[in-house]
């Protein structure tokens, strides 16, 4: 059987995005049960009410929906079970200390396959009010508007 290599998709946070401004992300290994990587593999995942947190020196991942292997047997996991971050040690105290700030959260933002290995994208996170939230789809609107008019010049329309 050939390695696996290349990044694969599963699952991505959009609205994570939206509702936040991310101010650092880390990249971490995932500590999963077998049925757990099939469920992946068939692309199976929701990362919507997701987040993490850090416990006497361990990162976590919880709330996150991996939903039960359709042909696993009595070994099947729970769809939402709390979950092991793999990071190095100075990764986890930068998280702690940041995390004591006010307002600050973990989300996580993408989860994917790193050449056969199942990893999450964490970001560090301060919510956004509904005021930025506009003014980021002004902003995102006036980026798509500049973008069509540079199209339409060098299309000579």
């Amino acid at each position: 059987m050939s390695k696996e290599t290349g990044l694969k998709l599963i699952a991505q946070n959009k609205k994570a995005r939206h509702d936040y401004h991310i101010e650092d992300t880390f990249e971490a290994g995932l500590v999963l049960m077998g049925t757990e990587v099939k469920s992946l593999r068939e692309g199976r995942a929701s990362l919507v009410d997701g987040f993490g947190e850090i416990e006497r020196g361990e990162a976590w991942l919880l709330q996150v929906h991996i939903p039960q292997y359709a042909q696993g047997t009595w070994t099947n996991h729970e769809s939402r079970r709390r979950r092991k971050m793999l990071l190095h040690r100075t990764e986890i105290d930068k998280i702690e200390r940041k995390l004591s700030e006010k307002g600050l959260t973990l989300v996580p933002l993408r989860l994917y396959f790193k050449d056969g290995r199942a990893k999450v994208e964490i970001g560090l996170a301060r919510g956004k009010k509904a005021y930025d939230k506009r003014q980021t789809i002004r902003e995102r609107d006036a980026m798509n508007e500049a973008r069509r008019e540079v199209g339409r010049k060098l299309k000579g329309l």
